[in-house]
């Protein structure tokens, strides 16, 4: 007697279907796996669309002048240090770790002579807090200074109002612009917002212009701020007088891009003060140099993410076997009478084997089903799109095929070789 392939199926159909208990541990094994394999992924895809969406408002034509620290921990040896003259030394001390001044970066912007817009920006606080009447912000509220250019050269929109203007930066009256959640939070609207007065820290600003919503990222809300221009920064806010300017350049055009930032750090380097044999005391980062880079961080919790599955999956699979073998002892008596009235080696390895793999992809899909629901519950904080990782999809289905037939073999083997005497005669 020889099984066709769709009475083999139906039978390991109707076997897994009267073990559901020991079937549905299983199952939930190998689900857990492809859940965190599915499901970590999915994160993580939804975090790189955020990242992208983040940082599209600089782009590929965009560059950041900052302050390079200074390094303590490398440097020169003691006597190659004796050999230096005295001002050589006070010079690179002079040099080495000074911060970009209001002075210099305002140098920078008058004199840089390339087709690019230019903003001039200053951390203030990251913990202030907002309070318009009885009504105030947790101590959450990051606040920046800038210039006229920072709606557009960091990818917001003007809700309601109007952007800063020159006239705010250089008289350093006191206005500022919104980020939507305060707005909401002490107004009700953006549109209420304007021309009133409120509190930042204690101190009164004229609200002229409420922010669109932009989400969050990198762990911070970009519509739980508050932006003023520098100048008022440095007057209320900045307690640190180290604290250093950064400069964001975004060209017209980015086949200009290298020559954009040849010229930048043309212009800089004397208004750094620095010598043509001493090295750049500043740094000039591409925006998509810094985009591969946090890319380059996730790819590690991928690779933590396939560890965690592969290491659920072979639990998962020395568990399927020994089922698959518990299985086998039981159904001896059936595999001897199948054998006995002329079933052949094949047929009955191909039932233990389709047990196995059926088990294995049932497991399959409701790990990729929670995978693709944990991992967007996720995507839902981040505000971003719905995300099915596809091609890992695949590969989880894939793998537990590859799990169930392996898991499978040796079980399958086991009974076909059984001795019908023997197994009939089994108690």
């Amino acid at each position: 007697m020889i099984l066709n392939f769709k009475d083999t199926i139906l039978l390991a159909f109707r076997t897994v279907a009267a073990n559901r208990v020991r079937t549905g541990l299983t199952v939930a094994i190998i689900a857990f796996g492809i859940m965190a394999l599915v499901g970590i992924k999915t994160a993580i895809t939804a975090m790189q669309q955020k990242f992208m969406e983040s940082f599209s408002s600089m782009g590929a034509n965009g560059f950041t002048v900052r302050y390079k620290e200074p390094n303590f921990m490398g440097g020169h040896n003691g006597s190659n240090i004796e050999k230096k003259k005295k001002g050589e030394k006070r010079e690179r001390k002079s040099n080495t770790g000074k911060p970009i001044t209001r002075i210099e970066a305002e140098k920078f912007k008058e004199t840089f002579d390339f087709p690019a817009r230019i903003c001039l920006n200053l951390m203030g606080a990251r913990d202030a807090v907002v309070s318009y009447g009885s009504k105030k912000t947790n101590p959450t509220t990051r606040v920046y200074g800038s210039d006229e250019n920072f709606v557009e050269q960091n990818g917001f929109t003007i809700a309601n109002g109007r952007a800063l203007n020159v006239l705010d930066v250089t008289s350093g009256r006191n206005v500022c612009l919104l980020g939507s959640e305060i707005a909401k939070r002490l107004f009700g609207s953006g549109e209420k917002a304007l021309e009133n007065i409120l509190r930042v820290n204690g101190i009164p600003f004229r609200v002229v212009g409420v922010l669109s919503e932009k989400g969050s990222s990198l762990g911070f809300s970009w519509d739980n701020v508050v932006v003023t221009s520098y100048r008022n920064i440095q007057r209320f806010f900045n307690s640190n007088p180290n604290a250093s300017f950064n400069i964001q350049v975004k060209v017209d055009d980015i086949r200009y891009m290298d020559a954009a930032i040849g010229e930048a750090t043309a212009t800089f380097r004397p208004i750094r003060k620095l010598s043509t044999t001493e090295k750049e005391n500043f740094i000039i980062d591409k925006s998509d140099s810094f985009v591969e880079m946090l890319l380059g961080q996730l790819g590690f919790m991928t690779g933590a993410a396939v560890i965690i599955g592969l290491i659920t999956l072979i639990g998962a699979a020395i568990g399927l076997m020994n089922i698959m073998l518990v299985a086998v002892t039981e159904r001896t008596k059936e595999i001897g009478l199948v054998k006995a009235i002329g079933g052949k080696q094949a047929s009955v390895r191909k039932q233990f084997l389709f047990e196995a793999i059926l088990i294995s992809l049932m497991g399959a899909v409701f790990g990729v089903i929670l995978g693709v629901i944990v991992g967007n519950a996720f995507s839902l904080i981040l505000n971003t799109g719905f995300v099915v990782p596809w091609n890992w999809v695949v590969l989880g289905v894939v793998i537990c095929f590859v799990v169930g037939l392996l898991a499978g073999l040796y079980p399958a083997f086991k009974a076909s070789r059984l001795n019908p005497i023997q197994a009939l005669r089994y108690e």
